[in-house]
């Protein structure tokens, strides 16, 4: 897959070009990208995404301040990368670009630097200043222009359509199992262990302090989950608990990553580590002792290795 950080370097016959921001990569996504490989193979042509960065709603909207993302960049290219696309274009979103009306989007970057042939878009496509830009625009402006258009319809799980929006919902509820169903994939966060305050190793549970590697990244609502670790390309298992430890933070008011890894002893401060959530074993609670606190980590790392051992990340 080639990469595009603006579209002066494009130059490809036949585009056939999806476009949106693809947060999570999810089933809904991937029904999309199916349906746009399979095209352009038909029509002898080559998949496209086009993509933004930032978030639009990061640029827009910056005092809103509560936009959390199912995937970081760097995570959307490798999902994108996996999905077997040719391209990826990953446009800058500025102030000054969203005011370009949505015909003028289409005429003067997808027809005149493009040179798009057929576009692909989901059923709920809106874009364009003040997102006037919608599917009945444009069938006008592929009449008008010479592409084809096509729209996919929507994806439902359970009777319900899949979202970013829903997936980010089940997330924060602390939900995995269910984001997890919807994306088609483990919840993923990359991050780097910072030194904390080494309370774990007191009671043989050490654990490492994760610190998000993008700050706009969503994370999972508060509790005990079970993941699957990955460093420096070894996968081990692991329970992780978010949350503000109120057994032994006594004034706690931030929230802290935490993981014990499973069968590890090895020193990884300022090391990168990536967390796939599998399950949410528990809500976070106050013990009244840390030896309560101790034999229920006990029984969480059984809980946790039956999990991960069940569904086939253990063996």
């Amino acid at each position: 897959m080639k990469v595009y950080r603006d579209v002066s370097s494009f130059n490809v016959d036949h585009a056939v070009l999806t476009i949106g921001s693809f947060d999570g990569v999810h089933k809904g996504h991937v029904k999309v990208i199916e349906r746009l490989k399979k095209l352009a193979e038909e029509k002898g042509g080559e998949s496209v995404i086009f993509t933004f960065f930032p978030h639009p709603r990061l640029v827009l909207y910056p005092e809103e301040g509560n936009l959390r993302l199912l995937t970081t960049l760097e995570e959307k290219i490798q999902l994108f990368e996996e999905a077997g696309l040719d391209h990826l274009i990953i446009f800058p979103f500025t102030k000054e670009f969203s005011k370009l009306t949505y015909d003028d989007f289409v005429k003067k970057v997808l027809i005149d630097q493009l040179k798009i042939k057929y576009l692909v878009v989901g059923h709920d496509h809106k874009f364009g200043k003040n997102r006037e830009g919608g599917y009945e625009m444009l069938i006008r402006l592929s009449k008008s222009l010479n592409f084809q258009l096509e729209q996919i319809d929507v994806l439902l799980a359970d009777d319900i359509e899949i979202s970013s929006t829903k997936i980010r919902d089940a997330l924060q509820e602390g939900n995995v199992t269910k984001a997890n169903k919807y994306l088609g994939y483990p919840f993923t966060l990359h991050g780097t262990v910072v030194e904390g305050q080494k309370l774990g190793r007191k009671i043989q549970f050490p654990t490492a302090n994760v610190e998000a590697s993008d700050p706009n990244k969503i994370i999972p609502g508060h509790g005990v989950y079970a993941v699957w670790v990955k460093h420096a390309g070894a996968t081990y298992g692991g329970m992780l608990n978010i949350g503000t430890r109120p057994t032994v933070n006594k004034n706690a008011d931030q929230r802290s990553i935490e993981v014990h890894i499973f069968d590890f002893e090895q020193d990884i401060y300022n090391d990168e580590i990536e967390l796939k959530f599998v399950a949410k074993v528990r809500e976070e609670k106050k013990f009244d002792s840390v030896g309560e606190l101790t034999e229920q980590l006990h029984q969480d790392k059984i809980t946790v290795s039956e999990i991960l051992t069940d569904r086939g990340f253990l063996n």
